[in-house]
């Protein structure tokens, strides 16, 4: 299993790449309602380049019961260990 931490930090890297106007912190609590710009066309977008970079993939359910990005992390964690 991978590292949380470790995932975390590629995930930070692709929300201050996608999200470049977000200055906020990004934890394992972050959601899209802490982020301006992150609206439904920017999840999609997210998803996408998350599972490109970690090597996951993740189902409509899975995406949709996604409760903050540490649900995410803990998701892509179990996927790549």
């Amino acid at each position: 299993m991978a590292d949380t931490q470790t995932i975390l930090d590629k995930v930070t890297v692709i929300i201050r790449d996608l999200f470049d106007e977000y200055e906020g912190p990004v934890t394992m609590e972050t959601t899209a309602d802490d982020v301006p710009q992150w609206d439904s066309l920017s999840h999609v977008r997210l998803m996408v380049m998350i599972e490109m970079e970690l090597g996951v993939h993740f189902s409509t359910s899975e995406m949709q019961s996604f409760r903050n990005l540490g649900d995410l992390v803990e998701a892509a964690a179990k996927q790549s260990g």
